[in-house]
């Protein structure tokens, strides 16, 4: 699944909506994921806000709060679990979370970037 993030300013609400949406198709990330789940830990960091996301096992669901489990939820991933480490803003924690799934390599992508086969990590 795909998932971005926009901010747009304008004097009308309806003008503002339609500014973010446009820039958040300008910036898409695609979220690899194993299952349900996500590969590997990631902390993301935008500002003073930190989230961890940490895989869960299948059926655990989307253990975050607020703007990061609206994020998640759309990018996907059905078990996660996730922590705030440092500031709630909602636009620092949200950009926070797409910058912790923009870390997050599959398991075939780092093997390729080492010049190595899957099995060889096992």
């Amino acid at each position: 699944m795909q998932v971005s993030t926009g901010t747009g300013k304008a004097q009308e609400v309806p003008e503002a909506i339609r500014k973010a949406i446009e820039a958040a198709k300008k910036n898409l990330i695609t979220v690899p994921m194993v299952g349900t789940t996500l590969p590997h830990e990631a902390l993301g960091v935008f500002g003073g806000g930190k989230i961890l996301l940490k895989p869960a096992v299948e059926g655990a669901g989307v253990a975050a709060g607020g703007a990061v489990r609206a994020v998640l939820e759309l990018a996907g991933v059905a078990d996660v679990t996730s922590k705030s480490l440092g500031s709630n803003t909602p636009i620092n924690v949200v950009r926070a979370t797409v910058d912790g799934l923009t870390q997050l390599k599959r398991a075939e992508e780092v093997a390729a970037l080492r010049g190595k086969s899957v099995s060889d990590f096992a």
